[in-house]
């Protein structure tokens, strides 16, 4: 591993490095994605991973290519502790709205997980129900914290692979390629051939 990955990583782990030092030893970082699309399930990671852990190429999701994501995930899960991936579907988010789907995607994580952590760690939310468990709330946390990073990996390849079966389904919108986001492309295919079932109608008003 080149010096300059090693000096990145060691920044990423910072976080965890100052709270292992205080007693918490299993420390899940919850990340999520979709979040934005107009289309298919929001999707919560949670990631115990151990305190040596130092996977060459980990960073915040947007910020590693596709195909680094699938080898990184493989990575990831490999050395993980422990890990818990909700995916939460479009009918609970125009039910709920995305922002407490989000949240409700971390309960379940918490109830998911086999090895209990004793800290939390989860990208900008607050007023979530962890079970009784602690939870520090870290702005752009998957830039700046290496659970949460990995955290963000898991979750952005389980839902593009979902993404890319509902392709297959629906090859009219070109989920392939925008994985349900809001493009121009996506867009003119809703006026074109109206929602199909995976849609959000909360978020497509609008294009209808």
């Amino acid at each position: 591993m080149k010096e300059k990955e090693i000096e990145r990583l060691n920044k990423l782990k910072e976080i965890e490095n100052n709270l292992y030092p205080k007693g918490f030893q299993k420390i899940c970082g919850i990340d999520e994605a979709g979040r934005g699309p107009l289309a298919g399930p929001v999707v919560i990671a949670g990631v115990i991973m151990p305190k040596d852990s130092k996977i060459e190429g980990v960073n915040d999701s947007k910020k590693v290519s596709e195909k680094k994501r699938e080898i990184l995930y493989d990575l990831i899960l490999e050395e993980a502790i422990d890990y818990y991936v909700a995916v939460i579907g479009q009918d609970i988010i125009d039910e709920i709205n995305i922002l407490n789907a989000t949240k409700q995607g971390v309960t379940e994580i918490v109830e998911g997980l086999k090895e209990k952590p004793d800290l939390i760690l989860v990208d900008a939310l607050t007023h979530i129900n962890t079970k009784g468990i602690p939870y520090d709330s870290i702005i752009k946390g998957d830039a700046k914290c290496y659970s949460i990073a990995a955290a963000s990996i898991i979750a952005k390849v389980t839902r593009d692979r979902i993404m890319r079966q509902w392709d297959e389904v629906y090859p009219q919108y070109g989920f392939i390629s925008h994985k349900g986001y809001g493009t121009a492309k996506h867009i003119q295919a809703i006026k074109e051939y109206g929602l199909c079932p995976i849609h959000r109608r909360s978020f497509t008003k609008n294009f209808i």
